[in-house]
């Protein structure tokens, strides 16, 4: 048997395994390990095995993931998701669907101080829900607007899936910390958008809230101090070259601790849950890194990754179209993979073919981060869509997956938009390096 035929089989026992919810990172781990022990030596995989977890735990460029994670846990304790929401309630609250056009505004401006999509869509279901039902918004808008407006959390600075993608690529997590800013701006308009049409539609699904006078909205932006205060310091920080990412990551959750300690919006109970919720979410993370580079030693000695670049790289068609067949091959993917291990599986894959067709680096970040967002919506592992149901448990799964398909659309139509128009992403990038 061919080391290629072993890796088909892998990856078809992979996705099978994936179907019994055994958790992703430890079907990777198992898969990996036993290919690369069959198809090198079982001395050779016990070895690998080791190595690998330990070159992950040990290492020090990771240590940006728990310190990001932790500032935006120690944000959601600290109630600076709920103050972000009551802002953007009073300046879209009034009209039909404001609600939840409010909603994806402040989902944007949490993922600045979060950069975790399921930790957004959480924290909105904690607080946007209630509200949307007290407003007699219906399940299938309110719900899909919070597990969709959480995916913006994966592409707003910062973003624990472009640190993960930085570090894969070895490209400057700064600059893809600012270029997602305005694909972030501009998907948040396009989930707008598709609120309004989604009202116009159906009107029972949004009916308009209570208005707000221009004195009392602009008072309300007082609710946006401590997160720009935030964002101002890690952001303007890696801008000046003052610290790394990892510090930047340090930097921000002392930041919010003691924005919340000064206005004394966490309890001791909050701060204990929030180092405890860090502890989970970063193991998880670095469990999944682990087991992919595990999985791709695997795939790497089975030769299937440099077979399938040079199959993509050999079709007879155009850069864009290559690129479309990579994005359709993610959206497909991220319908049964986590977010975070799919572009591990992947990127080793299909980053050298991208490069290799002249593509900017920091451009194809952001279109596999748009691309994965997807995945945290769709079924049958739309993480979001769990999220959501575990808080609201009244609201049956397939009503939020049918609430998302409209800001599934608004994702496609924007990512189409940012292929033909890369510069759209890399200008600021560019201008501000």
């Amino acid at each position: 048997m061919s080391a290629a035929t072993i890796g088909i089989i892998g990856i078809v026992v992979l996705v099978a395994i994936f179907f019994t919810r055994m958790p992703v990172a430890y079907v990777m781990t198992l898969v990996g390990f036993l290919g690369f022990s069959y198809v090198i030596s079982l001395n050779s995989g016990l070895k690998l095995i080791a190595r690998d977890i330990y070159d992950i735990f040990s290492s020090y460029g990771l240590t940006v993931i728990p310190m990001f994670v932790l500032m935006g846990q120690l944000a959601f304790n600290a109630g600076i998701g709920r103050k972000l929401y009551d802002c953007a309630y009073a300046f879209f609250g009034s009209i039909r669907g404001g609600l939840a056009m409010a909603t994806v505004a402040a989902c944007c401006a949490f993922g600045t101080v979060s950069g975790s999509s399921p930790g957004t869509a959480a924290t909105f279901a904690v607080v946007g829900l209630p509200e949307m039902k007290r407003y007699n918004y219906g399940n299938r808008l309110a719900s899909g607007c919070v597990a969709s407006g959480g995916s913006l959390g994966m592409l707003m600075p910062p973003s624990v899936v472009m640190i993960v993608y930085g570090i894969l690529t070895e490209q400057s997590i700064g600059k893809l910390f600012v270029a997602g800013i305005l694909p972030a701006l501009f998907i948040s308009a396009l989930f707008v958008i598709a609120i309004a049409i989604y009202c116009a539609m159906s009107p029972k699904e949004g009916p308009a809230g209570e208005s707000f006078t221009w004195g009392a909205r602009f008072r309300s932006l007082a609710n946006l101090g401590d997160t720009l205060a935030i964002f101002a310091v890690v952001m303007g920080g890696l801008f000046a070259g003052w610290f790394t990412p990892g510090e930047a990551g340090a930097v921000g959750a002392f930041s919010v601790l003691v924005a919340a300690l000064l206005r004394r919006s966490l309890s001791w109970s909050g701060f204990i849950k929030s180092c405890y919720e860090t502890l989970r979410t970063s193991c998880m993370v670095l469990l999944l890194v682990a087991g992919a580079v595990l999985f791709g030693h695997f795939l790497a000695v089975t030769r299937i990754p440099f077979e399938l670049a040079s199959w993509v790289a050999g079709l007879q068609l155009p850069g864009w179209a290559i690129i479309l067949v990579i994005v359709f091959v993610y959206l497909i993917g991220g319908c049964f993979i986590d977010a975070l291990a799919l572009i591990m599986l992947t990127i080793p894959i299909f980053y050298p073919v991208v490069m290799n067709l002249g593509y900017d680096p920091i451009w194809f970040g952001v279109i596999i981060v748009l691309v994965t967002q997807m995945g945290v919506i769709t079924p049958p592992v739309g993480i979001n869509v769990y999220v959501v149901n575990g808080i609201d448990k009244s609201i049956p799964l397939e009503d939020i997956f049918v609430g998302s398909m409209p800001f599934l659309v608004a994702l496609i139509v924007g990512t189409i938009i940012l292929v033909i128009f890369p510069q759209t992403v890399v200008w600021l990038p560019n201008l501000m390096y």
